[in-house]
């Protein structure tokens, strides 16, 4: 498994040698030397910030690692004393690797052995058509089976694999987005890149222009500087994502990627395979319909021999091994075995010819086309799957190769669909969320299927087979169904990246091989843990506990981290706008900067830091859609605004009545001060108790700061500074 946390050492730095806290310690350095030591209240609150980031994200990562340890993906080696199942990070060279149908390469090798071995290197070559591998070829790290089975023989491992080497070339590594760190990381550029000249800059106007002596330009340059510094947003996103990866750990969900956590909160869109998601994936076969002039012995004896000669361990095969226990041929000349590209699997054996068996449309003469398709959709019209078994002079890689085709029986199974099913759907229709069905099964039984377990519009379905192949049409095709059946691995991926350029955040559950370049692309692929290594290891969450009805608990988890850090980062915000736009104005002005530290570290503790902590832990689901910006500027920029000219006139003011220094320092604080809790009033709509008890609470504390402790926080004894 993927990791989305660091070492310890790693963790520590990251939370203490950053440009800021080297910005703040200079600060505090400065304010040293001038005796004012009370001004160096920041600091207090910079160093809480750094340890509780890192205290939280230790403990989030010992949760996730206890987790990691248990579901970490494994591989099968060959040893003398059988197979033994051992982590990917133990394998070594020379060591030999069974390869199964669903499994992801974990270094490179080569084939010793091969049953009707395919594998698909997409994730390396970006070519997704399977490629067939025989003895003396190799495999690569980062390729997975899609048919067959083998044996390989480890000769590159870690740094040395061809992945490891195309990595390094490409420098860069598909992530999961997110719009809000992308934001975040240009308004840390952007006042980064301004905040040094222009606090040289406003140092010099006081000293030279306001005449001010040392000291008190220091003290003045530092509030600027500190007001501009978003240091607060940074810990706030950081941690709120470090929390959210133990949430949703305790939701048996682990997260693979960060970035994730958002991409989950803003789908609009979910696409999800039929088997694990509305079915159980366990299925039975209910009927076997021989077709004249096949006797029923015959078909039993045919399929016994070919469930020995190639046993699926998919759902299907494990279905077929138990109504039709394999039975020991000698015979077998060649096989075929299943992928999800040909839909069907076969055998050829030396007396009996050529058999396969799967997807009736496929594998039918066309004279007897009406009569058994017919027959097949009374069962698909229920529900049932159903795979009909034919001979045909020889196995071919494609249905169009086969030639000969002689029908020799209707095989029928059922899904099991899951209890919860219903529910699930019933909270993604409410939540917003639009449910799309992408299967390889037969379209109308995958509908027929959807439509027992509730899902609203499964009976809008289509064959992905009249899909148009230009993305364009596409995009305005897939807007009307809400079943897809018949589906390709590619075909699946195209979908994906159809509803992405029409504008939709995807997400995209699956359990099988046939899922990973879909998984692999959507905004969030999620996997289930019970799939294939394949799935695991290209999905960004991975659900534990295999149950898509978790998905509903997981969604609202996501929902309530993003939404919390989109309405608490209006405070922060606040703060360094109307500070950059202040420092720029008084430097203009060549007038002392209006507040000093400690009146910041009031206004800070009161109005932001406060309602921060407790907002971002409020339940909050409210559906959050794009413009992450937009949002919080819809607040935070007319309420900074509204500070900077609630001090401009209060400069305008006071020589006209009279108003002392402490006067003006007192009501730059109180506008300050006030406006910046109107702004947690503003964030907190729609009111409830907690809310109102936390802006009445952050308004008596502000007050008091005021009214109790005026000397402190610069303003003297009197009140307003009126004489």
């Amino acid at each position: 498994m993927k990791t989305v946390f660091k070492s310890n050492k790693e963790i520590i730095l990251s939370h203490t040698l950053t440009y800021f806290n080297f910005l703040n310690c200079s600060l505090a350095a400065l304010i040293i030397s001038t005796g004012q030591i009370k001004n160096m209240l920041f600091m207090g609150i910079v160093i809480c910030n750094a340890a509780i980031g890192i205290i939280q994200e230790l403990k989030v990562k010992k949760l996730i690692n206890s987790i990691s340890i248990v579901h970490q993906t494994t591989v099968k080696k060959i040893a003398a004393g059988g197979i033994l199942s051992i982590p990917i990070n133990k394998i070594s060279v020379e060591d030999r690797i069974l390869l199964e149908n669903g499994d992801q390469i974990a270094a490179d090798g080569i084939i010793e052995k091969a049953r009707g071995l395919e594998v698909n290197e997409s994730l390396l070559t970006g070519e997704s058509k399977p490629v067939i591998k025989k003895r003396g070829d190799s495999v690569y790290s980062g390729s997975f089976i899609v048919a067959g089975e083998g044996q390989c023989r480890i000769t590159h491992i870690k740094e040395d694999s061809y992945a490891a080497k195309l990595l390094i070339k490409a420098k860069t590594k598909r992530r999961a987005t997110s719009e809000m760190q992308t934001v975040i990381k240009k308004i840390i550029k952007y006042v980064s890149f301004f905040i040094i000249p222009i606090g040289i800059i406003l140092y010099f106007v006081q000293r030279i222009s306001d005449g001010v002596d040392y000291a008190t330009a220091v003290i003045g340059t530092t509030a600027g500087i500190i007001g501009m510094i978003p240091e607060g947003l940074v810990l706030l996103t950081s941690v709120s994502f470090t929390l959210g990866v133990g949430r949703l750990a305790r939701k048996r969900a682990l997260v693979q990627e960060m970035e994730a956590i958002e991409a989950l909160a803003r789908i609009n869109v979910l696409c999800c395979d039929k088997t694990g998601t509305i079915t159980t994936g366990n299925q039975e076969v209910i009927k076997t319909i021989p077709l004249a002039p096949f006797t029923s012995e015959k078909i039993e004896a045919i399929m016994r021999a070919m469930t020995y000669a190639y046993s699926e361990k998919n759902a299907t095969g494990k279905a077929l091994t138990a109504c039709f226990p394999p039975k020991i041929k000698k015979n077998i000349k060649e096989t075929l075995p299943f992928s999800s590209e040909r839909k069907y699997s076969g055998v050829t054996f030396e007396d009996w010819g050529s058999f396969v068996l799967g997807a009736p449309d496929l594998l039918i003469s066309e004279e007897r086309r009406t009569s058994i398709l017919g027959m097949c959709s009374k069962y698909t019209e229920k529900g049932c799957r159903v795979l009909l078994l034919s001979c045909v002079r020889s196995l071919g890689k494609r249905a169009a190769e086969l030639e000969e085709i002689s029908p020799y029986a209707l095989i029928v199974l059922t899904d099991e669909i899951r209890e919860d099913a219903k529910e699930t759907f019933q909270f993604f229709e409410h939540a917003g969320v639009k449910i799309k069905v992408i299967s390889g099964d037969n379209p109308a039984t995958v509908s027929s299927i959807a439509l027992r377990a509730g899902l609203k519009g499964a009976g809008k379905y289509i064959d992905a087979g009249e899909l148009p192949e230009d993305i364009d049409e596409l995009c305005q095709v897939i807007n009307h169904y809400t079943v897809f059946g018949r589906v390709t691995p590619e075909q699946k991926q195209r979908i994906i990246h159809a509803f992405q350029k029409s504008g939709n955040t995807t997400g995209m559950v699956g359990d099988g091989v046939n899922d990973v370049l879909a998984i692999k692309d959507a905004d969030c692929g999620i996997a289930m843990a019970a799939g294939s290594s394949a799935a695991k290891q290209s999905a960004h969450i991975v659900l534990m506990d295999s149950d898509f009805a978790s998905m509903t608990n997981i969604v609202d988890e996501g929902r309530t981290i993003i939404a919390n850090i989109e309405r608490v980062s209006a405070l922060y915000l606040t703060k360094t706008i109307y500070s950059l736009i202040l420092c720029i104005m008084f430097i203009i002005l060549r007038q002392s900067y209006p507040f000093i530290p400690v009146q910041l570290s009031l206004i800070g503790g009161t109005a932001i830091g406060i309602p921060s902590f407790f907002l971002t832990l409020e339940k909050n689901t409210k559906v959050v859609s794009g413009g992450f910006l937009r949002h919080i500027l819809y607040i935070s920029l007319p309420c900074a605004l509204l500070i900077v000219i609630g001090i401009g006139l209060v400069g305008i003011i006071a020589p006209l009545v009279g108003l002392t220094e402490e006067g003006v320092a007192t009501a730059n604080l109180i506008i300050g001060g006030a406006i910046s809790i109107l702004v947690v009033f503003f964030v907190s709509f729609p009111m409830n108790r907690k809310r109102v008890a936390l802006c009445i609470l952050i308004s008596f504390l502000f007050t008091a700061g005021i009214l109790f402790f005026p000397d402190f926080f610069g303003i003297k004894e009197t009140f307003l500074g009126i004489r």
